[in-house]
């Protein structure tokens, strides 16, 4: 990790297309959350996304890519990531997690959530806050001059402590012009020397958190990862520029769970 190739660091004009970029990745992933509801399809979700992209005047950085045929990845209950929009209902008590993430003028903004429908029960309210709040405490250490595994080691710390697991299978990662670049970033302490932050380093930091057991499997469509134990899974993701200062969320939202529910104060 850090060895395979630099981590890019991106100049001011490039931070600015960046910012750009996280805030219409920001827009398409809340308009689109706020679309699903009990009733449609997984597909009618995805269409609803590209429509949105189109009218936005970007493109889904996901189409294609690596033969990935969707616009955004929807990913129902026990499934992790990388599902795909199809002909499934969503219905009442279902977790959904959304991917989105855009090109615009040749960068990408990354960014996910976990959409509950309708009533859901309690441990699922509980891996949902538990999920979002891990992505603030990573965000809280993602400041010039720190280690990156201390970021990373800080989600697996954190879940822990509330019985969740973190999924060792996928990683965060660096992104910019290309969805995936140097480094990747675990949601564990991984091996190895670590890099150390430096300003001008945008990550894509993104706790993917399991119920139950942290392996899991990868569906005969060749994309979708499910828990290996089928139960819920939880994933949120923001584009965070690290700074001289405070880090940036590039692809700042209203927060979607209550972390009051976990008797903590929420991230600023």
């Amino acid at each position: 990790m850090g060895k395979r190739s630099k981590i890019p660091i991106k100049s001011k004009q490039e931070i600015e297309k960046m910012r750009e970029a996280g805030k219409v990745a920001s827009d398409v992933l809340q308009a689109t959350a706020a679309f699903i509801e009990a009733g449609k399809t997984t597909r009618e979700v995805d269409h609803f996304a590209k429509d949105y992209m189109e009218k936005l005047g970007v493109k889904s950085a996901f189409y294609n890519y690596r033969s990935f045929p969707g616009y955004t990845c929807i990913s129902m209950n026990e499934e992790v990531v990388h599902g795909i929009g199809g002909d499934r209902v969503i219905v009442e008590g279902d977790l959904v997690k959304l991917d989105v993430g855009i090109k615009r003028q040749g960068w990408i903004g990354d960014n996910a959530l976990t959409v509950p429908v309708g009533k859901i029960n309690g441990e699922q309210k509980r891996l949902i806050a538990v999920t979002e709040e891990s992505l603030f405490v990573a965000i809280s250490k993602a400041r010039a001059g720190q280690p990156l595994h201390d970021l990373c080691a800080s989600v697996e710390e954190f879940v822990t402590r509330f019985g969740f697991t973190v999924v060792r299978d996928l990683v965060g990662h660096g992104v910019g012009r290309q969805l995936h670049e140097e480094p990747q970033v675990p949601n564990y302490r991984p091996p190895g020397k670590s890099p150390i932050l430096k300003p001008g380093m945008i990550l894509a930091i993104e706790p993917m958190i399991n119920a139950g057991v942290g392996t899991v499997d990868w569906l005969d469509d060749g994309w979708t990862v499910s828990t290996s134990d089928r139960r819920p899974s939880s994933h949120f993701e923001h584009t965070v520029l690290i700074t001289e200062d405070e880090p940036e969320i590039l692809t700042w939202r209203p927060r979607t769970a209550l972390p009051e529910q976990l008797g903590i104060p929420p991230f600023q």
